[in-house]
């Protein structure tokens, strides 16, 4: 591709992936990433102000991958117990499998997020988020009996971090992992149904 003016964010960041891929995300540059485009860096800056801007973008880009498929869990029909163990176990099995199929992008990834503090913040608030909505509901139908559903949901995640942080990946092969997953979520809903001491 030589002509700039065709040149899309989407297309940009998809190059972006794929150098990121060959060469880390210490390494990789806005000028590999125009070199690969066939177009001057000017042209990318139109595009993302800076290559912070731009590796803020990859990161929101690869992160909403993870967020936004369990959308439809957070807000799907089904008891909210039900609900809750079906998006921790994809959220889960969503990371184990990027981590397994391709472990040095995972890893690629991994470090470009942690440098992309404000894409995890967001990342970390809308996954809380879904889990404060599965809450809510469990709590208007009485299945769950908690005060802050916003509180609940940001412990959720926390409680659970284990088996999705990337932190915790050498973890993430140990055979009995899916027996500890479900030994945990069965104690925290336990806890959600336990009426708080008056």
């Amino acid at each position: 591709m030589s002509d700039a003016t065709a040149l899309t964010a989407d297309r940009i960041l998809d190059t972006a992936e794929e150098v990121l891929r060959r060469y880390g995300p210490a390494k990789a540059t806005v000028l590999d990433v125009a070199r690969a485009l066939g177009v001057s860096h000017g042209s990318v800056y139109r595009h993302f102000a800076s290559k912070a801007a731009l590796r803020d973008a990859v990161a929101e880009r690869w992160l909403a991958r993870v967020s936004t498929p369990l959308i439809e869990v957070a807000t799907g029909p089904g008891p909210a117990p039900r609900r809750l163990r079906r998006w921790l176990a994809e959220l889960s099995g969503t990371k184990r499998r990027m981590a397994r199929e391709d472990p040095e992008l995972f890893d690629n990834f991994h470090q470009l997020a942690t440098l992309s503090e404000g894409a995890v913040a967001t990342h970390l608030e809308v996954l809380a988020g879904q889990l404060s909505l599965i809450v809510a509901d469990g709590v208007t139908a009485g299945e769950f009996a908690v005060p802050d559903p916003a509180v609940a949901g940001r412990a959720l995640l926390q409680a659970t971090a284990r088996f999705h942080h990337p932190a915790h990946r050498a973890d993430w092969n140990d055979p009995g992992l899916d027996d500890d997953m479900e030994a945990v979520v069965a104690l925290l809903i336990d806890g959600l149904r336990t009426r708080p001491a008056t």
